[in-house]
């Protein structure tokens, strides 16, 4: 399959696995694709900016799902995470609740991760004529998806996933 993608698909293949190593993530989520498209010079690239978004804030809205429902319950129940990270740094140093050091070796794709590469290869083959797969079909195979922590993180910085798709398809329909 990996054939069939073009040099800045593969790029964005390759920084999704860093994505998720400096995420500190143990395998390659769909997110992680959504944050290596926002880096990769490309069609997924320019159709995320268009949206008005880019790879630092989706990058901290990522950071920040993986603690908004945690935080949130915790909060109904009268704990505020803020004052517990603050009280934990203090005693323990800035960083103490962010895990050990970033994942080593090569990082496997989750299920969801794989379902997006097949989306955006089924989309390629669909394409008349130029039969690749670029960034423009990584992304809409992403957002295809509708992974709850892609939408969360879109949701966060008020980006609709398929108004996202709409502008890639004329693309890569």
């Amino acid at each position: 399959m990996f054939e069939r993608f073009t040099d800045e698909a593969k790029q964005a293949v390759v920084s999704a696995q860093q994505q998720a190593r400096d995420l500190r993530a143990d395998r390659i989520e769909p997110v992680h694709l959504l944050l290596a498209l926002a880096a990769v010079p490309g069609p997924g690239r320019e159709a995320i900016e268009a949206a008005g978004l880019d790879h630092h804030r989706l990058r901290t809205a990522a950071e920040r799902s993986g603690t908004a429902l945690d935080a949130d319950a915790l909060a109904a129940l009268g704990i505020d995470l803020d004052q517990v990270r603050a009280a934990t740094e203090a005693t323990f140093g800035p960083g103490a609740l962010d895990g050990g050091a970033a994942p080593r070796g090569h990082l496997r794709f989750t299920a969801g991760s794989k379902k997006a590469l097949e989306l955006s290869l089924r989309l390629a083959m669909r394409r008349p004529g130029r039969r690749v797969i670029d960034s423009g079909c990584l992304l809409h195979g992403v957002l295809s998806l509708a992974d709850p922590v892609v939408v969360r993180v879109l949701h966060q910085l008020d980006g609709d996933p398929d108004v996202l798709r709409a502008r890639i398809e004329p693309d890569v329909a």
